[in-house]
């Protein structure tokens, strides 16, 4: 059985019916004699004081449930993996390839994890990107690209220190296998499996044709500069953090030392999720 005191509860401010869903996710855990842990939006809507900050949710809870779509559950993900802490996304959005539990199915997933079902548990590893110093984590995918006016740039790639190639384009996208449904399947990337030692570099439009999407070891070190001056060029993580580049800024990127326990549903396999999400089987 898995000793869950603590439920941390994050919310989609204004999904429909959060409110509702949110009361009754609280009984449920209270009915078990376990302490919700509410984020301040979420403490605010049943009128709750004591509310804490997204960021520090995972860090006073044994398990987080997210009431939304997938940007909500990557907003805490980082935080999550970084203390350990179990993430059981329940969907209120729209695509929801993290967020994959229906809402009917939300008290039965729970029921499982609760009682140990050891099954139900997806590891999913992150990606460190480290810039002037600085390192951050995410889930999805690490994107360094153009501002909307600027014209094309010019990267430097890298793999473990040797120089691979020179990409002129909109932008390029690293990503984890968790990452390649989102953004970089937009761009051309392959779908990897959550569980495929990969690490996908997906450029943006490239002037040459025949620059295609690489994959390359989990154990590698993948750096970027950037080449180009005097254009409006960002980094952005999870499609949320991030900030501006300058001329010969390095981006190191490589797996992180921690990974992210992602709560699945007990009734569908990532082969289910991923033909349900794309519509395969109409």
């Amino acid at each position: 059985m898995n000793n869950v005191r603590k439920a941390g509860l994050v919310i989609k401010p204004h999904a429909p019916s959060v409110e509702s869903i949110l009361k009754d996710l609280v009984g449920y855990f209270e009915g078990r004699g376990i302490a919700c842990v509410l984020e301040d939006v979420a403490a605010r809507k049943l009128g709750r004081p004591g509310g804490l900050q997204r960021a520090d949710v995972a860090a006073a809870s044994d398990l987080v449930v997210v009431l939304g779509g997938d940007g909500t559950l990557l907003s805490v993900a980082h935080h999550a993996a970084q203390a350990g802490v179990p993430v059981m996304g329940v969907n209120l959005g729209r695509l929801g390839f993290l967020t994959e539990i229906p809402v009917r199915e939300a008290t039965l997933t729970l029921d499982r994890f609760l009682a140990g079902d050891a099954s139900l548990i997806s590891p999913r590893w992150l990606l460190e990107a480290k810039t002037r110093g600085a390192a951050s984590f995410c889930l999805n995918d690490v994107v360094v690209t153009k501002g909307a006016v600027a014209r094309m740039i010019e990267l430097a790639i890298g793999i473990d220190g040797k120089e691979v190639a020179t990409l002129k384009a909109d932008g390029l996208i690293i990503s984890t296998p968790t990452g390649s449904t989102a953004y970089s399947l937009s761009a051309g990337g392959p779908i990897l499996h959550p569980l495929v030692p990969a690490i996908v570099l997906t450029p943006i439009c490239p002037h040459t044709l025949s620059f295609r999407p690489l994959a390359v070891p989990s154990t590698s070190t993948v750096g970027v500069r950037l080449l180009t001056g005097g254009e409006e060029v960002h980094l952005t993580l999870d499609g949320q953090r991030g900030g501006a580049l300058v001329r010969d800024d390095t981006v190191e990127i490589r797996k992180a030392p921690f990974e992210l326990h992602l709560v699945t549903s007990p009734r569908r396999n990532y082969y289910d999720l991923v033909k349900e999400k794309l519509g395969w089987a109409e």
